[in-house]
């Protein structure tokens, strides 16, 4: 993907999460790392809905930025994900992050460990484990560096990550391309929605039906 089809599915992915309301007012934000090492990221305070390509923040390799208007403060946050994640899968190339209300909804109740257990095929097969990151301002760099923790952590254990969660904040998701991004963070979105619309809860899938998600699928959890 070239740096001007970059800016173009930022911007084409921000619009398509803004007006389906998987982000709202001016929270979140989309980043895409380039073939150059350098990143592009999305502008403080701007809505997803309403972005510019000439105005997206342009950084170098080391994170420094060189064009555009000012980036996102969370660009630290999403450069040691890249860091961490492309350890596991080398084409890591688009972080997103939003605050999906109910995933913020789940982490607002008591709760540890992950976000969700495993109700349905395609949560296991399209996003995976999500683990909750404790609460750490907007922007701390505490939250880069247990983010980066629990990335090296799954990955390790042969479970890679594509998602985590920070506590009363919002989801972070990449992949491959913004648009893969796109779609690991509305199937994760989706699924919190079910399990919170779900009364009695549902039962999480057995040890077999994983493993058969595993074996047909190359399901990582």
């Amino acid at each position: 993907m070239t740096e001007a089809q970059a800016r173009e599915e930022i911007c084409r992915v921000g619009r398509s999460l803004f007006e389906r309301g998987y982000a709202h007012a001016t929270a979140g934000n989309i980043s895409v790392r380039l073939d150059d090492g350098g990143f592009l990221i999305t502008p403080t305070d701007a809505c997803l809905g309403f972005l510019d390509p000439a105005r997206l923040a342009r950084l170098d390799a080391q994170g420094r930025q060189v064009s555009g208007d000012r980036a996102s403060k969370t660009i630290a946050l999403h450069t040691r994900i890249y860091a961490a994640a492309r350890a596991f899968d080398a084409q890591t190339a688009c972080v997103i992050h939003t605050h999906s209300t109910h995933c913020v909804a789940l982490t607002l109740q008591p709760a540890e460990g992950e976000l969700l257990p495993a109700i349905t095929p395609y949560f296991v097969m399209k996003v995976g484990h999500v683990p909750v990151i404790p609460y750490h301002r907007p922007g701390a760099p505490g939250a880069a560096e247990a983010v980066a923790q629990a990335i090296a952590r799954y990955g390790a254990q042969g479970t890679p990550l594509r998602a985590v969660m920070l506590e009363r904040l919002g989801p972070n998701v990449w992949h491959d391309t913004p648009a893969a991004a796109m779609a690991t963070l509305e199937e994760l979105e989706e699924t919190a929605r079910l399990w919170l619309l779900s009364s009695p809860k549902p039962a999480a899938l057995d040890a077999a039906q994983i493993d058969e998600l595993r074996a047909a699928f190359g399901a990582r959890w």
